[in-house]
């Protein structure tokens, strides 16, 4: 229970890893903000889940690219767990589609930049003031940020490339307040993000290179994040933390 007392907002926190890092800052103790965007259904199993293990949450339909939407997000974390919040785990995003340069147009380009970048800028902007010293910000990233991604993602690759160049600034800016940053870079994790958009034999080949012979786990990426949101990890920020099997080193 390191995370007793604390209040925890986790976007796109309704499927996969997100479902993952929901349940296991519940079972340490948080109360928890299940922000989803399409995925009501998904957020309802979500919140059941943190209540079977006898956790606090709240689950708040938002858009992370909509301000509005955001300022919809803070108000009703505020109206449910007050005027304090602890850990920001900005999760939500996504590769879409695996497009060439001739494929990518405007419209595709503004949409994964957007969830994956402008999301995470945003949601912090506004979260960042309920925050104060002790309080930790977790940016989900990729092992395509560091090596560019696979075929037909080299806007995902830049987005989570950003994203990680974003939490070394921000490291700087917010550390002088006791507020860390950190991001994680997960490589190849067993999730519907790889069903909808790799092919089998890449990922048993991948999985074959990997030191570890596997893909990982979305609950071995959720208990990294929840290190990196307790104190545990506290002299830790602006740190971008591979988790990949040893394949591949920052």
């Amino acid at each position: 229970m390191k995370l007793k007392g604390k209040v925890a907002v986790v976007t796109g926190g309704a499927r996969d890893i997100g479902q993952a890092i929901c349940i296991k800052l519940a079972k340490e103790g948080a109360k928890v903000v299940v922000n989803y965007h399409g995925s009501k259904k998904a957020s309802e199993d979500t919140l059941a889940a943190i209540k079977a293990e006898g956790g606090e949450g709240i689950a708040v339909q938002a858009d992370v690219t909509k301000q509005a939407d955001i300022e919809s997000m803070v108000a009703q974390t505020k109206e449910a767990f007050g005027d304090q919040v602890d850990i920001l785990v900005n999760n939500a995003g996504g590769l879409f589609a695996r497009k060439t340069v001739e494929e990518i147009d405007e419209e595709f380009y503004n949409l994964v930049m957007d969830v994956n970048m402008k999301g995470t800028v945003f949601v912090t902007k506004a979260f960042k003031p309920l925050m104060s010293k002790g309080g930790s910000i977790v940016n989900v990233a990729s092992q395509a940020g560091r090596d560019g991604g696979g075929p037909g993602s080299a806007m995902y690759a830049s987005s989570k490339g950003a994203v990680m160049t974003l939490t070394r600034n921000w490291a700087k800016e917010f550390g002088p307040q006791g507020i860390r940053i950190n991001a994680v870079c997960p490589g190849m994790i067993a999730t519907k993000f790889h069903d909808d958009f790799t092919k089998d034999e890449v990922r048993k080949n991948v999985a074959g290179n990997t030191p570890l012979r596997r893909e990982g786990k979305a609950e071995e990426v959720a208990d990294l994040i929840a290190y990196l949101a307790s104190d545990e990890s506290s002299f830790m920020t602006g740190n971008n933390v591979d988790i990949n099997g040893g394949l591949a080193f920052s």
